[in-house]
């Protein structure tokens, strides 16, 4: 791997604000504080609400083990992300949320995140909402989330099948016994308003209740695109402080949005204005989800308890619009690839409607407790975990004129699309399926204390899987089951308190074809794999904490690759017959700097380079040592914010990605981008208010091959607590 030097300049003037700031640090240091490592730092006073305020790192997290450990105990590589940092940029959506997080590559679907980690698909099996997962196709709001933490790497010792590059838990706000209650109201660029009710109340010794609510709505850069957010999440915390606890909560998320399903720029005239959108104004997208979640827990005391986990997630999609685009010149051939088209001058497009529905139920029963035997201290995790899925999609796509139900127009100019008729009433569904799915899983975890240096995270799992698939249209069924065991081992070395080395491997398994969630168009000729398709990581690591704790480091370095995929050698005349195609492997290197450098200075920062591609490839040798297409070898971000009282902030971030291929051909390519954001902070509490400006040098950029970033934008954010 090589790094051009241009790639990371963005990076090195944040990094240089980093340096200067503990340059200045340095200075203010007295000569005693500077002979005892920096003893001085107890002397800045720094308030618990500026604390809170400015410094992004968690206490612990839950992501990796599903139990709260100190994440200097956890041998694998987990980023957080404060939700809050980014919301004052006006930014919502998950996959915005995650772009620039090291070795994360985010695409832009209109039907779900496209999100990548380390190369690997992480879009719908991947994705849980406090723990539990929420599989479907929707884009998934987060008006409730306070927190999001990113697993790299195979999770299936704890999660169970998935791709195998890693999982995103996003952790809700949810009723406690000392939270605070706030009203906020914002302002923005393209008619973004909204506001959020967030209130916390303690209505006796044993019970807290909150409520929380978000309302938002906005238009778009892109002509003809806007979008309208509802959510209503209501909670209650029960503890009789004698060791029973139970948390209990429903969410409701409503997502509609006119969408920009975009041509990409190879099927567009280069003069168009990238402001120019082509969704036709009878298009929509709506996406409704709901959850349940129940969490009874008791502590037995002498270190052991019980918990039990119920959750109930339903995701719905439904949605009618125009989407792709082809451009036929003047001259009568296709802009795109030369082909001869009909529809001289003019863009043609694809019709497509769906409507989906996801339903997963989990039950997990979680027993931890701490014992010792032979001087070894034990963290024991012992599991059980039932689901079941269902998936129910009804979809139709037609290309102009090819079907009448489905046919709207012969064609706009892409200068100046105008839609003059409206759009008839959709025909009968092409694809009609009944997915079911159900799952059994018991695990097992130990993190054991060989010394007060010496650490072992070892883990095991195993799962039974069935699937069942019902076409509709021609009553075909097909079903597969199978079992698996995922292993994960890790060895800890903490020569210091402060410092944390840790290496680790992990295996994932992918059922279902390979694909590890319930896909949209799977039919009844479709037969599965004999064998799940695996992923296997190696990682070694070091996590630091310095300068008394103020701030903390990471650095992880992995080789994780994907093996046993497989495809049809001849779909079409033998659809039952399937073989390996080969394997495909991500080698990086990662790391992290998060906390406070300097009195006064707070950073969130991080980087990553990876090479992510195909070894070998049965069904198209060509693309062996392609690189996986929508995967940047460099990613990251890095945040400086100036603290110089506790009533008011500065901050200047940049987040960077570099180009990738936007096929596996690598035939052509997304250009690399910095954004760089801005925002200043008023907050004499109880009140806070904040101007913040999103891509501040106004530059033009694709975020993927069919979606340009937003150009410069404002927020105006206040809040009131109470």
């Amino acid at each position: 791997m090589s790094v051009n030097c241009k790639d990371v300049k963005p990076f090195a003037t944040a990094l240089t604000l980093i340096a200067m700031a503990c340059a200045s640090y340095a200075q203010t240091q007295t000569p005693a504080a500077q002979e005892e490592g920096g003893q001085a730092l107890n002397e800045v006073t720094v308030t618990a609400d500026a604390l809170d305020l400015d410094d992004s790192r968690p206490k612990t997290v839950s992501t990796a083990t599903k139990t709260q450990l100190d994440t200097k105990d956890v041998p694998q590589t987990v980023t957080t992300l404060e939700v809050s940092k980014y919301k004052v940029y006006g930014i919502n959506d998950l996959s915005v949320l995650l772009d620039g997080v090291p070795g994360v590559d985010t695409t832009y679907d209109m039907r779900g995140e496209g999100v990548l980690i380390r190369g690997f698909s992480a879009d719908s099996g991947d994705m849980y909402r406090d723990g539990i997962r929420t599989s479907g196709q929707i884009r998934r709001s987060t008006a409730n989330i306070e927190r999001i933490e990113i697993l790299k790497g195979p999770a299936a010792v704890l999660y169970g099948r998935g791709a195998g590059g890693g999982v995103v838990n996003m952790i809700s706000k949810q009723a406690n016994f000392d939270a605070v209650s706030s009203l906020g109201l914002r302002l923005g660029s393209y008619g973004n308003r909204g506001g959020t009710l967030d209130v916390n109340r303690v209505v006796s010794d044993n019970v807290a209740v909150r409520l929380t609510a978000d309302y938002e709505q906005a238009d778009s850069f892109r002509r003809g695109i806007k979008s309208r957010n509802k959510m209503v999440s209501p909670s209650i915390a029960y503890d009789n402080h004698q060791g029973l606890t139970w948390l209990g909560q429903y969410t409701w998320d409503s997502v509609w949005r006119r969408p920009d399903r975009a041509p990409s720029y190879n099927n567009l005239p280069p003069d168009v204005s990238y402001r120019t959108a082509y969704a036709h104004p009878d298009d929509y997208v709506e996406d409704q989800m709901e959850m349940f979640r129940s969490v009874l827990g008791y502590d037995f005391g002498n270190g052991w308890s019980a918990k039990w986990t119920l959750g109930l997630h339903e995701a719905n999609q439904d949605f009618d619009h125009l989407y792709g685009g082809n451009y036929c010149k003047p001259d009568g051939t296709r802009y795109s690839n030369g082909a001869r088209c009909n529809t001289p001058g003019l863009m043609t497009f694809t019709r497509a409607w769906q409507v989906t529905s996801n339903r997963t139920l989990s039950n997990a029963i979680d027993v931890t407790g701490k014992a010792q035997t032979f001087g070894i201290e034990h963290e024991l995790l012992v599991g059980v975990e039932s689901t079941q899925e269902k998936r129910n999609p009804d979809l139709s796509t037609s290309a102009t004129n090819s079907d009448p139900a489905m046919a709207y127009t012969a064609g706009v100019d892409p200068y100046n699309p105008v839609w003059t008729d409206s759009k008839l009433p959709y025909g009968p569904a092409k694809t009609s399926n009944r997915h079911r799915a159900k799952a059994h899983a018991l695990y097992v975890q130990d993190l054991m204390s060989l010394t007060t240096q010496w650490k072992v995270m070892a883990g095991l799992r195993w799962d039974s899987y069935s699937f069942r698939s019902h076409n509709l249209i021609t009553n075909g069924m097909r079903s597969y089951s199978g079992s698996t065991v995922s292993p994960r081992v890790g060895l800890i070395w903490q020569p210091v308190e402060q410092h944390s080395l840790y290496a680790s491997y992990s295996k994932n398994f992918s059922p279902y074809g390979g694909r590890g969630t319930l896909g949209v168009s799977v039919n009844e000729d479709a037969v599965f794999d004999t064998e799940p398709q695996y992923s296997r990581q190696y990682e070694v690591g070091v996590k630091s904490d310095w300068l008394g704790n103020r701030f903390s480091t990471q650095v992880a370095v992995y080789n994780l690759e994907k093996y046993n995929v497989r495809y049809q050698p001849d779909a079409e005349n033998d659809p039952y017959t399937w073989a390996v195609r080969g394997n495909e492997r991500s080698r990086g290197i990662e790391a992290s700097l998060t906390g406070q450098v300097a009195p006064h200075w707070y950073v969130r920062s991080g980087v990553g380079v990876q090479k992510a591609i195909v070894v070998s490839d049965a069904a198209t040798p060509a693309n062996e040592g392609k690189q996986l297409a929508n995967t940047a070898r460099k990613t990251g971000n890095a945040f400086v914010r100036f603290v110089p009282r506790n009533d008011w902030y500065g901050e200047l971030g940049v987040t960077y990605r570099g180009e990738s291929y936007t096929s596996l051909a690598n035939t052509s390519q997304r250009a690399g981008y910095a954004r760089w954001d801005a925002s200043i902070g008023w907050r004499p509490l109880p009140w806070t208010v904040t101007l913040a400006v999103t891509n501040l040098a106004d530059k033009r950029y694709w975020r993927d091959s069919s979606m340009p970033g937003a150009p410069r934008t404002f927020l105006l954010s206040a809040n009131y607590l109470f």
